[in-house]
Formats: structure tokens, sequence, C-alpha cells
């Protein structure tokens, strides 16, 4: 464990565990790397490197005013490869954490990354517009702010049970595991809850993805009902050339718990398997 600072000056927190080939974690909005917990346990068991680190304005990062957009985000990420001189790297994003992935790759490259993995991804783009109707209504995205500006306990509350499938047939998470999960939403600023979400909804990765060069699996829930998988999961994967698509059917947003098993069992696959 220790801490790094960006190109900015923010200093950013990371748990760094085990040794072997290197995973990096990046994490959902509005949680931390402790989301990640199970995955990295299970990884690190198997002989693998894992590393995670809070997003600024997250967990026990600093919460700068600033720098809530994919380009700064996508900096961090590589002020912490750089930081560990990391090679041959596996990064595995959820959600908000895809976003920093993709743009991480047209930034910086793909010279220190071997593999992708990308769970409930947001790409390629989200919210609907003229030439985008497919996508999300932005009515959603205002009245999630509105909530979000008011009552963030509130708005936790009332996502945490789609968040994590309640309901949904095949899908039982203990309320311990959401209470734990829900309790990481304490350590995010407000400020960074309510930029991020505009830069999660509104960017548009389209043209990116189509330039994506390493192996990349992209997982999602079928029931998902934050990012719709044939929006986002098979949206994406038909975008980044030669990527697999695992679509668990029965699951929801938040695969890293409710899948926990499944997960880590095709994130070791995956990250192990040689290239053909």
């Amino acid at each position: 464990m220790g801490n790094f600072t960006t190109e900015d000056g923010t200093r950013l927190y990371f748990k760094d565990w085990g040794s072997g080939v290197p995973v990096v974690f990046t994490h959902s909005w509005s949680l931390s790397s402790e989301m990640w917990n199970y995955q990295m346990t299970h990884l690190a068991d198997q002989g693998l490197r894992c590393i995670a680190y809070d997003r600024r304005g997250h967990g026990r990062s600093e919460q700068p005013w600033d720098g809530y957009d994919f380009d700064t985000l996508s900096d961090d990420l590589a002020a912490l490869m750089d930081h560990l001189d990391l090679t041959e790297v596996t990064l595995v994003g959820h959600s908000t954490g895809t976003g920093e992935i993709a743009r991480y790759l047209t930034r910086h490259g793909s010279e220190r990354v071997a593999k992708v993995v990308l769970v409930s991804t947001l790409t390629p783009l989200l919210r609907q517009s003229e030439e985008y109707p497919e996508g999300v209504p932005g009515s959603v995205f205002d009245d999630m702010r509105t909530q979000i500006g008011r009552d963030l306990p509130g708005w936790v509350d009332a996502i945490a049970g789609p968040f994590f499938g309640e309901g949904t047939p095949g899908v039982a998470l203990s309320q311990s595991l959401v209470d734990w999960s829900v309790w990481d939403t304490r350590a995010v600023s407000v400020r960074a809850m309510l930029a991020l979400s505009r830069t999660m909804s509104e960017t548009d990765f389209r043209e990116e993805l189509a330039h994506v060069t390493v192996p990349t699996l992209v997982i999602h829930g079928g029931a998902d009902s934050f990012n719709p998988v044939e929006l986002c999961g098979r949206g994406t994967a038909k975008l980044i050339p030669g990527s697999v698509l695992k679509v668990y059917d029965d699951g929801p947003h938040g695969l890293h718990l409710t899948h926990m098993g499944q997960l880590g069992t095709d994130l070791l696959e995956f990250i192990t398997q040689s290239a053909e």
C-alpha cells in the first residue's frame, strides 16, 4: 500500500498485492478500489500481482475540485503505471473505470499494456442525442444529479437494490455484502460524483474503441439496468477489433459481488492464456 502523485500534484492511494504478471484495476464511479477485494485476493493467490488505486475524489485519495474528465483520469492511471514502472499489464475496469482504460489507450498507447478487460462497461456512449437515439435519455442523468445534490444517502439507498440485481432470479446477495459495498460511497466527495456523472454519461468513445489493438475481453450482465448490455456490452464488443464478449445472463451491474466466483475464474483464464 502506498501513494503516488499525479501530474497536477494530486496524491492518490494504491494497494499492491502479490507478485508476478501485473493486473491493474480501475473502479466504478462512487466506489473505490475496495470493490475489487475478492478478485484481487483470488488472482494474487494464483500468482499474479494485483494493483488497484482510488480515483481522485474517491476512497483514500485526495479530493481536488477539478480533474474529473477522462483525459485527466487516464493521465492519473498513466502516472501509476509510470510510478511502478509496470509492463505487460492487464487492465481491468468496471463501469466508469472502463472509460479511463479506453482513454488511457488513446492518450498513452499500449506499450505497457498486454490485455484489457472491460466489466459492466459504459462505453461506447451512454447519453441519448438526436444523432444517437439508442442512448439513455438525458433526463435520467439530470434527475440523478438532482437527487445526489439534495440527498446522496437517499440516492445510494435507492440504487443499491438495482445495482446488485435485487429481485432478479438467480441472483442472491447477502444484505451484509450490500451494506459493505454501499458504505464505500461515504468516502466519495459529492463534487467528484456530480462532475464525473457528466463525464461518464456524455463522453463518446466510439471512434477510440475502433483503434484498440490489444486483446480485449468484455464482460457484461444481461440484466444490467444501468449500462444496458445491448447498448454497452454488445456495442463495445462490436467496435473493438477481435474482442470477446461474455454475457452473464442474470447479471446486474455489480458483477464483482453478485458473480464474484465466475468473474474471478474468467479473469484468471483470460489473463493467463497464451496468445494464439
